[in-house]
């Protein structure tokens, strides 16, 4: 039992009782910690606002048998208060907390390239103000690969074959070659494919220069590998905007 510190962003919360709240933060050093915050929903709470999903806090925390009680919250980044007022960022940062949180290995086991790759993101969309679908499907592309599943675009998924390749196999979580190719793979024009690539790279400026029914076509397969891997939907998915 004792106290410690850590930064991390709020990925969701609960009411707890008439005043308090139960949230899920994903820490630096820590990985996944829910904690329970006392009293953060009466006006006179110090820090309630500053534990809202997508905020980015530095926590003190204690030690709990079983939920570990929040201390002192100080805000990092205030990406919260960006997204309040436009319903498309709002929704599209729902949908990267709600993949954070799918993709998230057990409780306490630290993740520093997720965690890294979620304050970006967030910084993406709501300080640099980049395309909220592009961001979006730029970190579930990321997320997947640093959680193990490493999407491919380039090269057949399968034997490494070079591209350019226009087929898609979500169980080989990329594009394939046409030897490679089974029944079932989905063809995809080469600007979406291309696309696809930019997004997992991070080349902005290419991905931005791209038409919107690539953007769709790429929100499409980025939707399939999610449920392939996560064997469900992100349900935050369907209240995204697209062009």
């Amino acid at each position: 039992m004792g106290l410690y510190r850590d930064t991390g962003v709020v990925l969701r919360s609960h009411l707890l009782g008439e005043a308090d709240k139960i949230v899920t933060v994903l820490c630096r050093e820590t990985g996944l910690v829910r904690a329970v915050a006392k009293g953060v929903r009466r006006t006179r709470s110090k820090f309630g606002a500053r534990l809202e999903p997508m905020s980015h806090v530095d926590l003190q925390l204690h030690t709990g048998r079983s939920l570990d009680i929040v201390t002192q919250a100080e805000t990092v980044h205030p990406f919260a208060q960006y997204v309040g007022a436009d319903y498309a960022r709002y929704t599209a940062g729902t949908a990267v907390l709600e993949t954070a949180l799918r993709l998230l290995p057990v409780e306490r086991e630290p993740s520093p390239a997720l965690y890294s790759l979620l304050v970006g993101g967030l910084n993406a969309l709501t300080v640099t103000r980049r395309e909220p679908g592009l961001v979006l499907d730029a970190f579930a592309l990321r997320a997947l690969a640093v959680a193990g599943y490493g999407p491919g675009f380039d090269a057949c998924t399968r034997c490494g074959a070079p591209g350019p390749h226009s087929a898609v196999a979500l169980d080989a979580g990329g594009v394939v070659c046409p030897v490679c190719r089974a029944q079932g793979s989905a063809h995809l024009p080469a600007e979406t494919v291309r696309l696809l690539a930019e997004l997992l790279s991070g080349d902005w400026d290419a991905a931005e220069a791209s038409e919107d029914w690539a953007r769709r076509r790429a929100s499409e397969v980025v939707t399939a590998l999610l449920q392939w891997h996560l064997e469900s939907g992100v349900r935050s998915l369907r209240l995204v905007e697209r062009p």
